[in-house]
């Protein structure tokens, strides 16, 4: 039997076992959507023999709540999926994220910004209505601003002195600017939401100057997910196509971290009756929703292949 690599086994050295994980955040049940996520990483894993780590995103404190944390571990073991211990709780890691945010302070990329929702949507609202087309980042939110981005120190040291609550930004094209001409990209091993694969050129200026952390939560998802998989040594993202464009995102603070690069993999989403991608309020399609109504694994499974 003559034996062919996938993609991503020719991308590593052979020696080293493959690391994938699955990173749900417990604010909510589980359901068909992280089910298929869950279910491909497990098993991609067990095909290489490589391993299969358990995250919690457990950043937002408002919303994270104990007994979602309980079922995401009941909900995987009844499919059948065994993780490593002990799991990574990222609530556990703040001064890790906390030393990735000084390193880009260092860099001089970040900038306080202290512009709630609502005025960035009147200010958005204005230049609409004076004919100006305002840009919106891929997932349709209008970029920020970025009035604070020139600010001077004193002005940015008034500002964070005013007791206003504020959240740290990336100064995206300053970020970009680091690395001249040279492209970034990544590895897609998936596919990607009109069937990009291969070498993918990213465009991280397409999101502005997203948030790294804010006042209620020490770090953003963006941030914490790249310094998790570092940390942990993963070498395979296997996420869904909602990610696809925000890995553009993670690849430039990969670099501007001088943190390995994974090779990703983003599956198709499964969706709802009205043709949008499930949420956890869904209730009717989480995996303890089937379980209740008297389904098997194996024909939860099913549903997901």
């Amino acid at each position: 039997m003559i034996f062919i690599p996938l993609p991503w086994q020719r991308e590593r050295m052979p020696e080293t076992p493959p690391v994938f994980r699955f990173a749900p955040s417990p604010n909510g049940l589980l359901h068909l959507g992280h089910a298929l996520s869950a279910v491909l990483n497990h098993d991609m894993a067990k095909a290489e023999n490589g391993r299969f780590l358990l995250r919690i995103e457990d950043i937002d404190q408002t919303r994270c709540r104990p007994e979602f944390e309980a079922a995401i571990y009941e909900d995987l073991a009844w499919l059948g999926l065994d993780w490593e211990r002990p799991v990574r709780r990222q609530s556990a890691h703040l001064d890790a994220y906390a030393s990735a945010l000084e390193r880009l302070h260092r860099l001089g990329v970040v900038y306080p910004s202290v512009m709630t929702r609502g005025e960035i949507k009147a200010a958005v609202a204005q230049a609409e209505a004076d004919g100006r087309t305002w840009p919106r980042d891929p997932d349709g939110s209008p970029l920020y601003p970025g009035r604070e981005r020139t600010y001077s120190i004193s002005e940015r040291t008034a500002l964070l002195d005013g007791g206003k609550a504020y959240a740290w930004r990336l100064d995206m094209q300053k970020a970009i600017s680091l690395f001249g001409s040279a492209p970034l990209t990544w590895n897609e091993n998936g596919a990607g939401p009109t069937g990009e694969t291969g070498t993918i050129v990213t465009d991280p200026a397409a999101w502005g100057d997203v948030i790294l952390s804010r006042s209620d939560a020490p770090s953003s998802y963006h941030l914490s997910v790249v310094v998790d998989d570092a940390l942990q040594g993963v070498t395979q993202v296997v996420r869904g196509r909602d990610l696809y464009h925000a890995t553009s995102v993670h690849r430039l603070l990969q670099r501007l971290l001088d943190l390995p690069e994974p090779l990703y993999y983003h599956h198709r989403l499964i969706l709802g009756p009205d043709g949008h991608k499930l949420s956890k309020s869904n209730q009717d399609t989480g995996i303890a929703a089937f379980r209740a109504a008297g389904r098997t694994p194996q024909e939860v499974r099913a549903l997901i292949v």
